[in-house]
């Protein structure tokens, strides 16, 4: 990966984007894609709050609405001297597009890469319903 500091930095910056008048926790993300873009993205709340978004999901859709697909990490920022990691949401949607990812996030102030794998053991994702479709005779 190149510079996780500078990753963290963008995921800080991104924050500030941050539309949360409800829970008061503020989230940025920066994603880096395997061709070196970096899309960032911040949370944004609703009145309903299932029609939130987070700032992971925020970022990796624009992305891949914007023809992104393949992701080497993501740095997730909150509130200044808060551990933030991705939701479980967040993770399960991060695998989609790659198992492989790094999470960077600061921890008590240190910088922390933690693969995505640890966060999300045994995850489910495309492999293994085109394995559940074989199994069955069924062509995806």
């Amino acid at each position: 990966m190149t510079d996780p500091d500078r990753l963290l930095a963008a995921a800080v910056a991104a924050r500030a984007g941050s539309y949360s008048p409800y829970s008061h926790f503020p989230v940025g993300a920066a994603l880096l894609g395997t061709d070196g873009r970096v899309w960032t993205g911040a949370n944004v709340e609703n009145a309903s709050y299932g029609l939130s978004m987070c700032a992971e999901r925020t970022a990796i859709f624009n992305a891949v609405a914007n023809g992104a697909h393949a992701f080497a990490a993501v740095a997730v920022a909150g509130p200044d001297g808060m551990t933030t990691l991705p939701c479980g949401a967040c993770r399960q949607v991060l695998w989609e597009f790659a198992p492989g990812l790094t999470v960077v996030y600061a921890d008590d102030g240190a910088l922390t890469q933690t693969p995505l794998a640890a966060l999300l053991p045994k995850a489910f994702g495309p492999s293994e319903i085109a394995e559940a479709a074989a199994a069955r005779g069924i062509l995806s």
